[in-house]
């Protein structure tokens, strides 16, 4: 056989996303074969020399930089990776895009809409793919809901329930992150963890239409981290130390209109105690429902109307276990449940990833969708401090685009 390509990579950001994304570059071609390249992984940037020195050493770099534009700037890269706070995103994505690279870029895309309007009209034009990294929707049970529905196993979609559940800054006393700062992340729940939801919500009803929304802050000061890592976690507590303002929400709850006629709800809290990663969605359709929970990721629970037969005394969710047979299962693992982790979702995210850009294709969810999402957001906020619904615009209606 040919040997596949190689795609020389350029990580920017050295955090818990920077270790995901290196994970899943060594491991694809292991998991997919004949991969569709090779990813090297050839720089990564931190936030000084030490650091990306270490993260070099660490993610299997073969050299390191502190200072990002010198990656965009380095002919020899293939792909940008941005895995850094939101508040970076933009100037790389749109540095990256005039320097003709690929770009993959962690979500949410941008901190504001008008920040997402810029990196979108940067790629739009360009020769390149573009994607944003909602991994989630690449969790194989979540694709084979996609299918069923596609398939019309469950008839007309009526209605989604979606929830983004978690606790790990629960307690008042866990360090300021920078994901409770607004000038950094731009929103909490709401574009942290609620974005996952809503990308769920595109990619198996459809568009969203309109939005009637409630966001609120329960903990409104945390204590200031000390050392220069994000402490993403609420094992670091200080209660008695200095604190810092958290000017972001931290619980978003909102009904859902969608554009084919459907309804829902969407809920997104750090309150949750007992939650940890508590993704779910529920959907109904005229012919059955599907319901999936992260937490059992290799589960779908499903029931078809025909199921249990007449007078239905057996009719109730049943388990489809995941595996070879379904969505990239040729990819993973050879039995049903034997178990993916988070990390297999980033494996199939690069694989997609690598798979467009050999082939010239597109990618999804790409910057476009990830400027719809913001437009959600905005919508959200809206109807939020006005109390009522508000429609949300399209991104081709925002940009004049068809």
């Amino acid at each position: 056989m040919t040997a596949p390509r190689s795609l020389n990579v350029g990580l920017i950001g050295a955090g818990f996303m920077g270790k995901a994304h290196s994970l899943a570059y060594a491991a694809m071609p292991m998991f997919f074969w004949p991969a569709p390249a090779i990813p090297v992984r050839k720089v990564i940037a931190d936030v000084s020399d030490d650091l990306a020195i270490e993260a070099a050493a660490r993610y299997g770099f073969q050299s390191s930089t502190a200072d990002w534009r010198t990656i965009v700037d380095d002919p020899s890269i293939d792909i940008i990776d941005i895995a850094t706070p939101n508040n970076a995103h933009a100037e790389i994505a749109i540095a990256a895009a005039i320097a003709g690279k690929h770009i993959i870029c962690e979500k949410p895309l941008a901190r504001t809409s008008s920040e997402a309007r810029a990196m979108y009209d940067a790629v739009r034009n360009a020769d390149i793919v573009h994607m944003v990294a909602f991994n989630y929707r690449r969790t194989p049970a979540v694709a084979l809901a996609k299918r069923y529905i596609e398939e019309g196993a469950i008839g007309k979609v009526l209605n989604f329930r979606g929830t983004y559940l978690q606790d790990w800054s629960a307690d008042p006393n866990s360090p300021l992150s920078w994901r409770f700062v607004e000038s950094v992340a731009g929103s909490g729940a709401l574009g942290d963890i609620g974005t996952h939801v809503m990308d769920l919500a595109r990619y198996l009803v459809g568009d969203i239409s309109a939005v009637n929304a409630v966001l609120t802050n329960w903990v409104p000061e945390r204590p200031i981290q000390s050392g220069g890592a994000d402490k993403l976690g609420a094992s670091d507590k200080n209660a008695s130390g200095p604190k810092g303002v958290v000017d972001v929400d931290d619980e978003v709850m909102t009904l859902l209109r969608f554009a084919n006629g459907a309804v829902g709800s969407l809920e997104a809290t750090r309150n949750a105690w007992g939650r940890n990663n508590y993704l779910t969605f529920e959907i109904h359709g005229t012919e059955g429902s599907i319901l999936f929970d992260y937490e059992h990721r290799d589960q779908l629970q499903v029931c078809f109307a025909g199921d249990g037969g007449d007078p239905g005394d057996r009719r109730g969710f049943r388990t489809v276990f995941t595996g070879p047979s379904h969505p990239y299962g040729d990819g993973l693992w050879p039995i049903p449940a034997l178990g993916i982790g988070y990390g297999e979702t980033k494996i199939i995210e690069t694989y997609d990833l690598c798979t467009a850009i050999v082939n010239g294709t597109a990618v999804s969810p790409d910057f476009g969708d990830g400027y719809q999402i913001a437009l959600i957001c905005d919508a959200i906020t809206e109807s939020s401090a006005k109390e009522s619904w508000v429609a949300v615009p399209t991104v081709a209606d925002a940009t004049g685009a068809r």
